[in-house]
């Protein structure tokens, strides 16, 4: 069995009908039922009859790529299908913060609109709905966040999410068991729906779940024909990757062919962010995506506005699209350089307690828009969970990150008393306390951790490996082979390989502080391959003639017309003595 075997066979992707379906997604494969969602033929039958009566709909979005994509998505569906009065409406992060509020809803009320569609939000917003029915205004919600045990009195809550509530033994994390497929399952209320009536797949972004309201209103309205709705896959893919949901079963069709039609994408805000972000358009992948253009469109969100990238987005010229694109490329460049400084300022502080199993930092200054990546950086400098906040004279309003094991979403919970609000999911949250309380607050999170008594939590930080490997079987024809299993991300990321007690023979530290390694390694079969690490740890500077074992991904080189096959080294462990 080859190496490509293995790391297939590794994925559960043995059978050659599960591989080549795997390989190569048919589009229309995983275009699910868009009826099987909740509430969605309710949601259809209101936009029929907004489309007949051209009542006046406003688009509620959300200032992060999801919600920008989701809100782009219905407004170019809905002109195409003949909607007269659409307009969008964008939060402002500072301002207003998630979702709906009681104030936006009367702004959008005063301009005469009769209708408002969320996108990315809405599942929670009981009181904001029932304001807007009072004044006149109906309300359909699309969104993929946590739901609540009673819906709001919405027209239409089209949320996958209420499926896993409403249904728990259906699915197997987010995917429906297939045996329910072909049987009668009970709800919670005792009621019973055909095992194929339910939604397949229920980890969709906020732009998936507006993508299914296109997809069910195309069954009823003129204006865009079955097949032409691919031409939205590029900001199906863009919202898709950028929310980090798992790209498998529906989300990994949408990304695969949503890649394709962004190579030839019609907008031109895209292709102008594309440019100035030195991202090849034959050359997209979901990495590109992720790295490239999202954190250029998360940058207008996190300094001012979101509007900027939006309008960027729905640019219709190319001069306008590439001032809008330079113009989030230079936001981008101030993001990191704030960053930067309060990366810098909050290891100083996190140096005093980096003893606690959870960090807590806080500091004026630390703007709110950015501290969920700082957050980020953090956990993966000191392996623990973080929280990051900004204290904002009386009031301190932070983000977390976490992993494994640890919720800090229930770390939040534990200490409802001596906060004003949070919540989130396991893995990211958000929090806003009085300022008085931060050394409170980081005493409770630390004492919830300490009473979970987690162990080994760490080592699920360490990368894992698809396969072993010699250096014999890692040459072009291999990263041509695993490029196949693009798109990469969250639920199928880059493989790994691991090459155990391979021989340092080269070190050399590179950048401005040497904080880059590469290393010139030679396995027992004599082959060499050469690895490099941006920005890494201590113990991967070691001495020339130590045996060390390997993980790493395989990538092209090219350089000066030269392509070499290197590793990208991700962890680095001893296993010999010096020779």
């Amino acid at each position: 069995m080859d190496l490509f075997d293995r790391i297939l066979q590794s994925r559960g992707l043995s059978d050659p009908r599960s591989r080549d379906e795997f390989l190569n997604p048919v589009y229309e494969d995983f275009k699910h039922d868009p009826f099987l969602l909740p509430d969605m033929n309710n949601a259809v039958e209101r936009l029929v009859a907004a489309r007949e009566n051209q009542d006046k709909i406003t688009i509620y979005g959300d200032y992060d790529i999801d919600g920008l994509t989701a809100s782009t998505v219905l407004i170019d569906a809905f002109e195409s299908f003949g909607f007269e009065k659409v307009d969008i409406y964008i939060p402002n992060r500072f301002v207003e913060g998630y979702g709906l509020t009681i104030d936006a809803v009367e702004k959008i009320a005063a301009t005469g609109a009769q209708l408002i569609v969320t996108v990315d939000c809405g599942s929670l917003s009981e009181k904001e709905i029932i304001r807007a029915k009072e004044l006149g205004v109906d309300v359909i919600v699309t969104d993929h966040h946590n739901v609540a045990p009673v819906q709001p009195p919405a027209v239409a809550v089209i949320n996958p999410k209420r499926l896993l509530q409403d249904y728990p033994d259906a699915y197997d994390g987010y995917t429906l068991r297939k045996q329910f497929r072909v049987q009668d399952v009970a709800d919670r209320g005792g009621r019973t729906v055909p095992g194929s009536g339910l939604y397949p797949f229920l980890d969709l972004a906020g732009v998936g779940v507006a993508f299914k309201l296109v997809q069910a209103l195309q069954t009823r309205l003129e204006g865009l024909p079955t097949g032409q709705e691919k031409w939205l896959l590029d900001l199906v893919a863009l919202g898709t990757v950028c929310d980090v949901v798992t790209l498998v079963d529906e989300n990994r069709a949408n990304v695969y062919w949503g890649l394709k039609v962004m190579a030839k994408t019609r907008r031109p805000g895209l292709r102008a962010l594309m440019a100035v972000a030195g991202v090849e358009p034959e050359k997209v992948s979901a990495r590109s995506l992720g790295f490239g253009l999202g954190p250029r469109m998360n940058a207008a969100g996190r300094l001012e506005t979101a509007q900027y990238a939006l309008d960027m987005l729905r640019s219709t010229d190319k001069s306008t699209a590439l001032r809008s694109s330079q113009l989030l490329d230079e936001m981008n460049r101030d993001r990191r350089a704030d960053q930067d400084r309060i990366l810098e300022e909050a290891i100083v502080q996190a140096e005093k307690y980096v003893d606690d199993p959870v960090l807590v930092v806080s500091s004026p200054g630390w703007s709110h828009g950015i501290i969920g990546i700082v957050a980020a950086k953090l956990l993966e400098k000191y392996k623990k969970p973080t929280f990051v906040l900004e204290e904002m004279g009386k009031e301190a309003k932070g983000s977390a990150r976490s992993y494994g094991d640890f919720s800090a979403a229930d770390a939040i919970r534990a200490a409802d008393d001596i906060i004003t609000k949070g919540g989130g999911h396991k893995l990211a949250a958000g929090v806003t306390l009085p300022t008085k309380n931060i050394g409170a607050f980081r005493g409770r999170v630390n004492e919830f951790y300490s009473s979970l008594e987690l162990r080994g939590q760490a080592e699920l930080l360490l990368p894992k490996a698809d396969a072993e490997a010699s250096f014999g079987e890692v040459g072009e024809t291999l990263v041509a082979q695993i490029n196949q299993l693009e798109p990469f991300g969250n639920g199928n990321p880059q493989p790994i390989l691991k090459s155990v007690g391979v021989k340092v023979v080269g070190l050399r530290r590179m950048g401005s502080d040497a904080q880059h390694v590469k290393l010139d390694l030679r396995d027992l079969q004599g082959r060499t391959l050469q690895m490099l690490a941006f920005n890494a740890p201590e113990h991967f500077f070691v001495e020339v003639g130590t045996l060390v074992s390997v993980w790493y991904q395989p990538d092209i080189n090219e350089w000066n017309s030269r392509r070499t096959v290197e590793g990208r080294l991700l962890h680095l462990e001893l296993s010999g003595t010096t020779l």
